[in-house]
């Protein structure tokens, strides 16, 4: 069945067969207007493609104010690139509420990453990509900061499926952020927040050495035509004491594996 622009199957869900030839078809850009009918267009479908954002990172630092639109080789081989991944795009599984569930979650300095996915008799099956570009107050945090910022921004985008577990679900990322942020004597009103919404849910996390390095870099945003997300960023303004750790920890239905 066709609905919106994807084919939804009792596999899953995938991209249009028509809108799969018209991206195949782009001619090349002339100018900032057709480049931006291109990124709009193809980041419709950024769910259904890994790696997205390094794939068109010359394409989108053509769209910076007061630069000279140069398609140059560079740009070129992107826009190739671009659009022979839609050639081999996933289908992305349906959710289950009954398999096992994971999320791997990436922070880099200028965006955030994540990967559903669930575990069937099959293996492995991505659910969705997601991800999105770091608030100007999100870059000058540390790296737990930003760390902590990824779980709480991918199981919030995502909340809707996660909520609905019965069993734990599986948080893959670099511990660490969260052993510094249970143990902080001191939270700020921003991680108060965390700490809040977090406790909502039931999941175990899974420190695998080198993982980030390995994650999709996928989706990340660009100004001019991505929107901007809400919700998850307070102001710094003032410290919260948190003298009882154990109030803190007892928050966190959490439990630290090492893969």
């Amino acid at each position: 069945m066709k609905y919106l622009g994807y084919f939804v199957s009792s596999d899953g869900l995938k991209m249009d067969s028509w809108k799969f030839q018209q991206i195949l078809n782009w001619p090349q850009p002339k100018n900032i207007k057709a480049l931006q009918s291109l990124l709009v267009f193809a980041n419709f479908y950024h769910c259904l493609i890994k790696n997205y954002s390094q794939k068109i990172t010359a394409l989108t630092s053509l769209l910076k104010k007061d630069s000279p639109f140069i398609f140059n080789e560079e740009a070129f081989s992107q826009f190739q690139i671009t659009k022979e991944a839609f050639t081999t795009v996933p289908i992305l599984s349906h959710f289950n509420a009954s398999l096992p569930t994971i999320v791997e979650t990436n922070a880099s300095d200028h965006a955030l990453d994540a990967v559903l996915s669930q575990v069937n008799d099959s293996g492995k099956h991505p659910i969705a990509f997601d991800s999105c570009k770091l608030l100007p107050a999100e870059l000058n945090y540390e790296i737990h900061g930003k760390g902590i910022l990824g779980i709480v921004w991918a199981l919030k985008r995502w909340s809707h499926f996660l909520l609905s577990l019965s069993n734990p679900f599986q948080v893959l990322t670099d511990h660490s952020s969260l052993q510094y942020f249970m143990s902080s004597k001191v939270l700020t009103h921003c991680q108060a927040h965390w700490a809040e919404f977090l406790s909502e849910f039931l999941f175990t996390i899974t420190y695998f050495p080198g993982m980030l390095a390995t994650l999709p870099d996928s989706l990340s945003c660009w100004d001019d035509i991505y929107p901007e997300r809400g919700g998850l960023h307070q102001q710094e303004s003032s410290n919260i004491s948190s003298s009882n750790q154990a109030r803190w920890n007892s928050r966190f239905k959490i439990i630290l594996n090492k893969g």
